[in-house]
C-alpha cells in the first residue's frame, strides 16, 4: 500500500506539471492577450486609446516577455502559494477566491448531499423492484433528469419560486439583506433562496448515480453468494447490507475524485443564470478576458483537488471493496 502511494503521488506531480504547461498555452492560444480584451471592451464604450498606450499597458502587465517566461514566474510563485493578481479585477486571486469561496462550498456541500441522500434511497429501491410500475417511472424521470439542461431547469424552478411560491429568486439574497451583516433574519433568507440551486445542480449528478447504482445492485443481487443466502433463510435486510450494498456503494466512493473540484467550481452555467455570487462566473470572465494569472490559477487548484480527490478515490475503495484490496 506504501509503495502504491509513493507511485500514485509521484505521478501527480507529474500529471500537475503537464496540465500547467497545456492550460497556460491554451489560454495564451486565441489571438491576442488582455490588453487586446481590455482595449476593445474600451473601445465599445467609445473610449479612444491613444497609440503607445498599449505598449505601456503590456508592458505594466508583463506581456511583454516571451511565453516560457511568463509561464515560469507564474509556476514558481503558484508552488510558493501566491496565485498572482487579476488583471480585470486588479486584486490578488487569492482575495478574489476567498470572497466567494463558503457560498460555493456551500452550494455544492448540499448538492453533494442532496445527490448522495436522493440516489441511495432511489436506487435501492428501483433495484429492489426492477422492472415494477414505479421502477419505469423512475427510469423515464432520470433520463429525463439527465437530458434536460440544468439552466433550462433553473429558468423553470425560477418562474416556480416567483409565480407560485412568491419567491425573489435569483442570488442567494433578498435585496434586504444583499448587504447586511449576518443575522438569524439573512440566515433564514439564505436558506428560501438556497433550494434552487442545489436542486438544479444536484438533478442531473443524483439521475446519473441511480442509474449506476440501481444497475450494480441488481448485478450483485443476482450472483451465487446473494442467492445461497437466500437460501439458507437469512433476513432479506441482511443479505442486502452485508454486501451487495457495500459493493453498491463504489460508484458513490469514485465520485470524490469529481466532487473535490466541483465544491470550488460550482457550476458555471447554473450560476451565471441564477446570479449566484460563486467563483464560477469569475472564470468565465477570466478566460474570455484572457486573464492569465487567474484563470491558470484557477485551473491549476481545480487540476488538484482532482488528483487528490481521485487519490482519496482509490484509498476509499480499497478500504470498503477487498476485491480492489487484494489486487
Amino acid at each position: 500500500m506504501i509503495n502504491f502511494l509513493i507511485k500514485r503521488i509521484g505521478l501527480m506531480f507529474v500529471t500537475l506539471f503537464v496540465i500547467s504547461i497545456i492550460s497556460f498555452i491554451v489560454i495564451d492560444l486565441p489571438p491576442g492577450d488582455y490588453v487586446t480584451s481590455y482595449i476593445m471592451s474600451l473601445k465599445k464604450q467609445g473610449t479612444t486609446v491613444a497609440a503607445g498606450e498599449e505598449a505601456v499597458l503590456r508592458e505594466r502587465y508583463g506581456l511583454d516577455k516571451p511565453l516560457f517566461v511568463r509561464y515560469f514566474k507564474w509556476i514558481s510563485n503558484f508552488v510558493t502559494g501566491n496565485l498572482g493578481k487579476s488583471y480585470q479585477w486588479n486584486r490578488d486571486v487569492t482575495e478574489l477566491l476567498a470572497d466567494r469561496l463558503p457560498l460555493t462550498v456551500s452550494i455544492s456541500l448540499l448538492s453533494m448531499l442532496f445527490i448522495w441522500i436522493v440516489s441511495f434511497i432511489v436506487g435501492v429501491w428501483s433495484a429492489l423492484n426492477k422492472f415494477s410500475i414505479g421502477d419505469y417511472i423512475l427510469s423515464v424521470l432520470c433520463f429525463l433528469a439527465m437530458s434536460i439542461p440544468s439552466f433550462v431547469l433553473a429558468l423553470a424552478l425560477m418562474y416556480v419560486g416567483f409565480a407560485i411560491l412568491k419567491v425573489d429568486v435569483g442570488g442567494l439574497f433578498s435585496r434586504e439583506y444583499a448587504d447586511a451583516p449576518w443575522s438569524y433574519g439573512k440566515f433564514i433568507d439564505l436558506l428560501k433562496h438556497l433550494w434552487i440551486p442545489v436542486v438544479v445542480i444536484g438533478l442531473a449528478g443524483t439521475a446519473g448515480t441511480i442509474r449506476m447504482l440501481r444497475v450494480t445492485l441488481i448485478d450483485e443481487l443476482e450472483k451465487p453468494y446473494v442467492i445461497a443466502a437466500k437460501a439458507k433463510g437469512l433476513p432479506m435486510w441482511k443479505v442486502i447490507l452485508k454486501y451487495p450494498i457495500r459493493i453498491a456503494l463504489n460508484p458513490f466512493i469514485s465520485t470524490v475524485g469529481w466532487s473535490l473540484p466541483g465544491l470550488i467550481s460550482g457550476g458555471e452555467i447554473v450560476a451565471i443564470v441564477l446570479n449566484l455570487p460563486t467563483t464560477g462566473p469569475i472564470l468565465l470572465a477570466a478566460i474570455q478576458m484572457q486573464d492569465m494569472y487567474l484563470a491558470g490559477s484557477f485551473i491549476m487548484v481545480l487540476s488538484t483537488l482532482t488528483v487528490i480527490g481521485t487519490l482519496i478515490s482509490d484509498i476509499l475503495l480499497a478500504a470498503s471493496d477487498p476485491r480492489i484490496r487484494l489486487s
